[in-house]
């Protein structure tokens, strides 16, 4: 690991931010809030990924503790529920470095349930509070500042970080209270998930009525089939582009699970989203879980002769 150096203050009147988490999005995240001149703290538990991110302008941090202890805001940008608990009460975690009147923002998709008493117990020992911000946009909006945000939290916490999302979201939208955000998340997944099973269908239907689907982006456009997952997506797809991934497979899968879970709470039925995440169940067992997430057309696809 890089050598522990002390972290000052911004000369600005910008907070002073550590990021945990620096994989698909939290690297071209870290790189961003750089570039806008905060001064930010970096850890990961891949020491070389720490190492990228020094790199680019951000200071190490030895663990989530001392990282929140140099920090005014500290953001999550990991891949569940589990290791957002791990960052932020395990061993060296951000509850032993943090102090009242800081706030956590975590940008993942995690379990709505543990959200809420993740967040009440962080304030309850700490007096931190907690901004449940999951994304949408995938790593290229990470880079531009342009992700979509869909937030849960209270007002005062949300008057904090919203200058900082200014300067990393295209769309921030507080949604309500702690939770609130990551059940927005749930809907997002239920159409992101069918619409790339939906388009996979239309792919694959298209070259057996012997199409070129490369054009049909062109010619629905203005339709009511029209949708930017039609533009942006259909093409890679239909050449048969997965890599580099801008999410993988196998997140998707973990999310249409929560999504699943809390659709049987509430009585939801949600027998379209159901379909798809069977299909990416067997995407990912069929060895594809790192595969981006647009992969899904493999399941449709012939195999070699």
């Amino acid at each position: 690991m890089a050598t522990k150096t002390p972290v000052s203050k911004p000369t600005s009147t910008k907070p002073a931010l550590g990021l945990i988490g620096l994989g698909l999005m939290g690297e071209p995240f870290a790189k961003r809030l750089v570039e806008r001149g905060y001064s930010v703290t970096a850890y990961d538990i891949d020491e070389r990924k720490i190492a990228q991110a020094v790199a680019a302008g951000a200071a190490p941090g030895a663990s989530p503790a001392e990282l929140a202890a140099a920090s005014d805001v500290v953001m999550l940008f990991v891949t569940d529920t589990k290791s957002v608990e791990r960052a932020v009460f395990g061993e060296n975690g951000v509850l032993t470095g943090t102090a009242h009147g800081k706030v956590l923002i975590d940008f993942s998709t995690t379990e709505l349930d543990a959200t809420r008493e993740m967040a009440a117990r962080l304030e309850r020992e700490s007096g931190m509070g907690w901004v449940d911000a999951p994304v949408s946009g995938g790593p290229p909006a990470a880079a531009a500042g342009t992700l979509t945000v869909m937030a849960g939290g209270a007002e005062e916490h949300i008057a904090r970080v919203r200058p900082i999302m200014a300067d990393i979201a295209g769309r921030f939208t507080h949604m309500g209270p702690v939770g609130a955000g990551q059940s927005a998340k749930l809907i997002n997944q239920v159409l992101v998930g069918s619409q790339h099973a939906l388009l996979a269908e239309a792919i694959r239907f298209a070259e057996n009525l012997g199409l070129d689907p490369q054009r049909l982006p062109e010619c629905l456009a203005g339709g009511h089939a029209d949708s930017a997952m039609l533009q942006r997506l259909l093409p890679r797809m239909a050449a048969r582009q997965f890599e580099p991934p801008a999410g993988f497979a196998r997140q998707l899968l973990k999310d249409l699970d929560m999504v699943l879970a809390v659709a049987k709470q509430t009585q939801t039925p949600l027998p379209i989203t159901s379909e798809a995440g069977m299909l990416y169940r067997l995407l990912v067992a069929r060895g594809h879980g790192l595969s981006d997430s647009t992969a899904i057309l493999k399941l449709y696809d012939k195999p070699p002769v």
